[in-house]
């Protein structure tokens, strides 16, 4: 056991050190900080190029465990709402490095698994690229295909209703997480709110759709960006662990910077001590 628990770690440092070296260059100045055990091995990567390397530069937090990760290694930081402005404007992120619970040959997420979903996709959307890091049980050529839950940021005073809402929309058996074993009763975010675990069938993608399947929730069907509009339109939901969409790249040419969600590139470290890189 202990042998293929140092494999898995062994495979997350390899890709954070490849993602880190392919980009993060010297000239920037904002990096988004993300969540997960993954992105201990980004901040080790950061921290291994020397001060002269990383001086510059200021890092921005998806939460508390990211904030004590940078913190700890003595970088500077400053929260998302703390940048700078330009002409009234927040300055973008050069670039966001973060986990993710599964990934699809598209590019889309699932996040979550941490709670810290909501500042998670905030940091995303305001970088102008994002970059995945994870090993290879994250790969999958769908989404709810490993990771069965979509993780959901809502209200506590509209779970009820949010959870009778996912229900009607064919997720079986939706439920508020636990905060055990730290922590008697919900797993509270660190925005105050709660997070509801919903399984779906494995969610399609647009190359899925056809005459006979709209994607749009017939016997618990989904597409994801179908889905995800749904979704965001409940009351009281007030996130959801859907990255899906564009990536920053694809948000140049469709005049949406810093609306971006999706990586341009997710690097997997894989059994062999190879990482396998996915772009976009």
């Amino acid at each position: 056991m202990s042998l293929a628990v140092d494999l898995i770690e062994s495979s997350k440092k390899l890709a954070a050190y490849r993602a880190v070296e392919d980009h993060l260059l010297p000239s920037y100045k904002f990096v988004g900080i993300g969540s997960g055990s993954t992105v201990v091995y980004v901040v080790e990567a950061i921290v291994s190029k020397g001060p002269a390397f990383y001086s510059g530069m200021t890092f921005v937090p998806t939460g508390s465990q990211s904030k004590g990760l940078i913190k700890t290694a003595g970088l500077s930081m400053c929260y998302v709402d703390e940048r700078p402005t330009v002409n009234g404007s927040p300055v973008a992120l050069d670039v966001a490095f973060d986990g993710a619970d599964e990934v699809d040959e598209d590019l889309n997420l699932i996040k979550g698994g941490g709670a810290c979903l909501f500042q998670e996709k905030l940091v995303a959307t305001a970088a102008n690229k994002f970059i995945a890091v994870a090993d290879s049980r994250k790969q999958s050529p769908r989404l709810c295909t490993k990771w069965k839950t979509i993780p959901i940021e809502v209200l506590p005073l509209a779970a009820p209703d949010v959870l009778r809402r996912l229900r009607a929309m064919g997720s079986p058996s939706p439920t508020v997480r636990s905060g055990l074993p730290s922590k008697a009763g919900e797993c509270v975010t660190d925005n105050g709110m709660w997070i509801i675990d919903a399984p779906f069938s494995p969610l399609l993608i647009r190359k899925d759709l056809s005459s006979t399947e709209d994607g749009c929730g017939r016997n618990g069907s989904w597409e994801i960006q179908t889905l995800a509009d749904e979704l965001l339109k409940v009351p009281g939901i007030i996130e959801i662990g859907l990255f899906y969409g564009f990536n920053g790249n694809q948000a140049l040419g469709l005049g949406k910077e810093l609306q971006a969600q999706k990586p341009v590139a997710a690097y997997f470290g894989m059994p062999d001590g190879q990482v396998q890189v996915q772009n976009a």
